[in-house]
C-alpha cells in the first residue's frame, strides 16, 4: 500500500458555515459531525479489509487507531505482522517490524493530508476541518446515518473517489474508503472490529455495518 491508503481510516480550512451552511442538508451534517467529537487521546480498536482488482482475496489485518490531539494520529497495526504509522508534526513515519523506521513530510503525500483531515475531524466534532477538502453529504434511517466525503481537489480524488462512514448514535461504526480503479478498502470500528470474518466480502462487511442503503 502506499502511504496515503495506509493510513486512510486515520480521517487551515474555511469554516463550514461560511461555506456550505446555506443549505439544510449542510446543518444536518454540521450537527452530525459536533456531535462524534470525542476528547484526545482517543483510541479504538480497527480491522480493515482492502479489496484490490489484482488479488484473489482482500488484505486483511487489524489493530488500534488513536487520536492523540490536535493533527497528531497514530495507526497501529498487530495482525497479521506488527507495524505503526504515525502523523506528527507534519512527518509521517512508519515502523514495521523488523525495519529501519521511515519518515516523509507530509507535504509529499496531498491526499493523506485530506485524510489527516477527515479523520481528525470526525474525532474533534470539527465539521470546519472538512469544509475546503470535501463536499458533504448525510443521510439518516433511524438512528443510523451515513456520511459520505467526496474530494474536491482534482489531484486528491485521483486517488480517493469518496469516503463513506457509517454509524449509528454518536458512534461512527464503519468507514469506506472508494478509488477511482474500483479498489476498495472497509474498516470495522471500536466493538465491531471483533466480528470482522474469516474470509471477508464486500457483502458481508457491508451487513455489519448497517447505515443508509
Amino acid at each position: 500500500m502506499t502511504s496515503g491508503k495506509t493510513l486512510a481510516l486515520i480521517l487551515a480550512l474555511t469554516p463550514l458555515t461560511s461555506v456550505i451552511a446555506q443549505t439544510p442538508q449542510a446543518d444536518d451534517a454540521h450537527t452530525l459531525i459536533a456531535t462524534l467529537k470525542r476528547p484526545a487521546p482517543a483510541r479504538t480498536p480497527f480491522a480493515e479489509a482492502r479489496f484490490m482488482r489484482v488479488l484473489d482475496k482482500p488484505l486483511v489485518v487489524s489493530g488500534e487507531l488513536s487520536w492523540l490531539g490536535g493533527d497528531r494520529l497514530e495507526r497501529r497495526v498487530d495482525l497479521p505482522t506488527k507495524e505503526t504509522a504515525t502523523i506528527a508534526d507534519g512527518q509521517v513515519t512508519q515502523q514495521r517490524e523488523g525495519r529501519k523506521p521511515r519518515s516523509f513530510s507530509l507535504e509529499r503525500a496531498p491526499q493523506l493530508k485530506v485524510l489527516l483531515d477527515s479523520f481528525v475531524a470526525l474525532l474533534g466534532g470539527d465539521p470546519s476541518r472538512l469544509a475546503d477538502s470535501f463536499d458533504v453529504t448525510v443521510a439518516h434511517a433511524g438512528s443510523q446515518w451515513t456520511l459520505t466525503l467526496k474530494p474536491r481537489d482534482p489531484r486528491v480524488a485521483k486517488q480517493i473517489a469518496s469516503i463513506r462512514v457509517d454509524g449509528a448514535g454518536t458512534e461512527a461504526r464503519c468507514m469506506r474508503m472508494e478509488e477511482p480503479d474500483g479498489d476498495v478498502t472497509m474498516d470495522l470500528l471500536g466493538d465491531l472490529a471483533t466480528k470482522m470474518p474469516d474470509a471477508p466480502t464486500r457483502d458481508a462487511i457491508a451487513a455489519l455495518c448497517g447505515g443508509t442503503p
